[in-house]
């Protein structure tokens, strides 16, 4: 099969990297990315409310959210209009559920604080934010505009941690780790999620001695947990088919049950039913056997876990529809975790874990707190399931780690100065010196399972024409599936996007890419 022209031109630049020489391809693709729209260019309106609030940041220079607690915050006279509106976005986000008491029931509003501070003092770390918030702008507004803004911001943090991680010190570890967490979130395609999950796993590694300094020693320590799992052997044959059948089983049921409690409830209920129709499409393919496969049908419900909790939880609803259906998203996404053995819990499970333990925690507190009466005790019994399923989950995270720590040489001693940064080639962070090749073909799950699947590998960073699936902005039904969801968002191309880096199945347990 003659190779596509954009893949020769990818595997040549990077033996141009490799011998340190001129690229013409790399230097045609720069040209490329700085075309693209700047944050200038969109228009990115945000509520009245948001408008003043920002307004008012320029004219002050004081963060409009001090109990955020954001030290160092973000100077206003540093950032354009649409940079600041993009940081007010996440800010009031993370503000509102901190407000509510429940800034730590998402996967990422908790942390915001961290990033912002990290972020407030290395550019690369904050167009990595940039790009987030202009992610979930897109995902609720379906617009091409904030979706610029996301590939532009993107493509300027992968360049940024490039060069970070060649100079890599205890002084910037946590703007790298901040970094490639954030880009991590986002990636879009199996290789560059594995590739940046390894570069991740050697920063931890070599954070050992002084995470106890770093802003994120607490998610340091829960990462070393939960992650196990996917550094441990692969469990390929730990789940039969008859185990499969009642794990979706038990899922729907237990989706079933929340639906019929959700009656009147209408955004609540949709999200229900779009929860249920996603794992009755899993039930109705093959298993997926593939890494890459294996990541696909994962994809639209790990998107799912980083705005659709927030988008519940912020709405003026009452408290314990919202609350069921966050956790019951949560559940599935561990439930599902065994039958994606390629990917273990770092892909979706280890992030949902945490914001379930702490929804049980504010139910069990509701109960406590009304006693028994008939709405305490429907949350009870609806809080059977993600109960069970969260301490089979943290059982299962301690059960691998004994014998994982029993295994793994000391790395307590390893200073910043063990680190030896080689060429990453595509700006990611776990990029392999010597790529084995990939065929170009086509995931085998694709022709029957459109809408559970990522967009197709797209060779440049141009946006093309092709239209954007709504699907799943809280916009839309849940019937309005589209037939590629978000088909541009591999426009990263060969320089990110997020692609590249490792096909390995064992990346993230080799930290050979980062040369230690």
């Amino acid at each position: 099969m003659e190779m596509p022209p954009s893949f020769a031109n990818l595997l040549s630049s990077r033996n141009c990297t490799k011998h340190q020489v001129r690229c013409d391809y790399m230097e045609t693709l720069g040209s490329e990315l700085e075309s693209q729209s700047s944050p200038e260019q969109a228009p990115l309106a945000l509520t009245p409310g948001s408008e003043r609030s920002v307004d008012a940041w320029q004219q002050t220079g004081s963060f409009p959210y001090p109990n955020l607690q954001v030290y160092p915050s973000p100077q206003a006279y540093e950032y354009s209009n649409a940079e600041l509106r993009l940081i007010h976005h996440l800010s009031s986000i993370s503000n509102d559920l901190l407000t509510k008491g429940a800034t730590g029931l998402t996967v990422w509003t908790q942390k915001l604080p961290k990033f912002l501070s990290i972020a407030s003092t290395h550019g690369y770390c904050m167009q990595a934010l940039l790009s987030f918030s202009a992610n979930h702008l897109a995902w609720v507004r379906s617009s091409r505009e904030t979706r610029n803004l996301y590939l532009h911001h993107g493509s300027i943090a992968l360049r940024g941690l490039h060069e970070a991680i060649g100079n890599f010190s205890r002084d910037n570890a946590d703007a790298v780790l901040a970094t490639s967490l954030l880009l991590l979130w986002q990636a879009t395609d199996w290789r560059s999620w594995s590739s940046l999950r390894a570069g991740i796993q050697s920063v931890l590694s070599a954070m050992q001695s002084w995470k106890h300094e770093s802003l994120f020693a607490e998610y340091v320590a829960e990462e070393d947990l939960l992650a196990t799992a996917f550094r441990a052997p692969r469990r390929r044959s730990s789940v039969s088919a008859h185990e499969r059948v009642s794990i979706l089983q038990n899922v729907l049921y237990s989706l079933q049950r929340l639906q019929s409690a959700l009656v009147g409830h209408e955004e609540e209920l949709r999200w229900a039913y779009q929860l249920h129709a996603y794992v009755q499409q899993l039930q109705g393919i093959d298993p997926a056997q593939t890494p890459e496969d294996q990541f696909n049908c994962l994809y639209q419900l790990r998107k799912w876990l980083f705005w659709v909790p927030v988008s519940l939880l912020q709405a003026q609803s009452s408290q314990g529809p919202a609350l069921l259906t966050v956790a019951h998203l949560y559940s599935t996404a561990l439930a599902l975790e065994p039958l994606f053995p390629e990917l273990g819990s770092s892909f979706c499970s280890a992030m949902a874990l945490q914001p379930l333990e702490a929804i049980i925690s504010v139910t069990d507190a509701m109960q406590s707190q009304h006693g028994i009466n008939t709405s305490t005790m429907e949350i009870g019994m609806l809080m059977q399931y993600p109960q069970h399923i969260a301490m089979n989950s943290r059982t299962r995270a301690i059960h691998f780690q004994q014998p994982l720590y029993q295994q793994q040489p000391n790395m307590s001693a390893l200073g910043p100065e063990a680190l030896s940064y080689t060429t990453i080639g595509n700006i990611s962070p776990a990029f392999a010196p010597a790529t084995p090749s990939y065929p170009m073909t086509q995931s085998s799950s694709s022709s029957s399972t459109p809408y559970l699947e990522v967009p197709g590998s797209q060779s440049t960073f141009s946006l093309g024409t092709q239209s954007w699936g709504a699907m799943p902005s809280p916009a839309f039904p849940p019937t309005m599936y589209t037939t590629q969801e978000e088909q541009m968002y591999g426009g990263y191309g060969s320089i990110g996007g997020f692609r590249g880096g490792t096909p390995s199945t064992e990346a993230a347990s080799d930290t050979s890419y980062y040369q230690i």
